[in-house]
């Protein structure tokens, strides 16, 4: 019925909508870490896989809330997300038309999301264009600072103190040890964060990635006075085809463009199934709400998904 995976920049959202299920990224902060290995500490968050809503807001409603073994989860007190789920309320959503005529968008996601955008402003609600021109620095800041933050996390697993340690005895024992253990795109992305890191480009790009970060919350703040939800796609393409993009490490990069928003700024996403593609797979609409504000976001989720997934589907 359910079930819980880690969200850096999209990891349970992407799936669920490949999947055609719901995927919900809470707040960071909002549910405990402890007993996840680190990778990007500033963007890790739990995440929940679902079928429909009532069966995640539970789940939610459970694991959510303070916890003695992780300092960077929230004191606040944790609503009961199940019991409060029917709302009547108009919603004010906000869209970026740089984000639906990306040129890496599929064109039938784009129509399906127009389509969508047009039937929530028939049922009453408020949906307005709002301007946005960070889009293309995201996946950039994000790639920077996740891949410094798994160059220091994933340091402690050298076979000593911590993972897979290799059975020769040479004096090489360290680097066969990382080499073994870690897989190649896992090591691409611990020498990109070391290489960001290092003295002599630490400034040029982690202090500018940081920047971009810090440029990006206060827009997306700036958004939320005026409006409930942001609504984007989940992915600029349907499922994919396994080892499709396995030797273009950038173009799965770029997959991230629509999520890893969410991430950089902790605030809640989720990933709602409501269309299909031409060629057969599903995908779906992404929500984002203002930080701490799950409530209103599965409130709102009830109300845009068919009826058959807010039920026992």
């Amino acid at each position: 019925m359910l079930s819980l995976g880690s969200d850096t920049g999209g990891s349970v959202r992407q799936p669920a909508d490949f999947c055609g299920i719901v995927g919900l990224k809470p707040t960071y902060g909002r549910i405990s870490r402890y007993g996840l290995i680190a990778y990007a500490s500033s963007f890790d968050q739990i995440g929940i896989f679902g079928k429909n809503i009532p069966d995640v807001s539970k789940i939610l409603e459970i694991i959510a809330g303070p916890d003695e073994y992780d300092s960077t989860v929230s004191q606040k007190e944790v609503p009961a997300y199940s019991s409060s789920l029917s709302s009547e309320k108009r919603y004010r959503f906000a869209f970026f038309n740089q984000a639906l005529n990306h040129p890496s968008l599929d064109k039938e996601i784009s129509v399906a999301i127009n389509n969508t955008i047009n039937d929530l402003k028939k049922e009453g609600h408020e949906v307005n264009e709002v301007e946005f021109d960070l889009l293309d620095y995201i996946v950039p800041a994000y790639y920077v600072l996740t891949t410094a933050e798994a160059s220091s996390n994933l340091s402690r697993f050298d076979g000593v103190k911590y993972g897979h340690r290799t059975t020769q005895k040479k004096i090489e024992f360290y680097k066969q040890t990382r080499s073994e253990g870690f897989g190649k795109e896992v090591k691409r992305r611990i020498m990109l964060g070391t290489f960001v890191l290092s003295a002599g480009y630490y400034d040029a790009y982690f202090t500018r990635a940081q920047k971009v970060r810090n440029l990006l919350h206060q827009k997306i703040q700036q958004v939320f006075k005026d409006y409930d939800f942001i609504i984007m796609p989940t992915s600029p393409v349907p499922a994919f085809k396994i080892g499709e993009k396995a030797d273009d490490p950038i173009a799965m990069y770029l997959a991230d463009i629509y999520t890893v928003m969410a991430n950089l700024v902790g605030i809640p996403g989720i990933s709602l199934p409501l269309y299909k593609h031409s060629n057969g797979m599903p995908f779906g609409l992404q929500v984002m709400a203002n930080r701490f504000d799950e409530l209103s976001l599965l409130q709102c989720a009830g109300k845009i998904l068919p009826a058959a997934y807010t039920v026992n589907n």
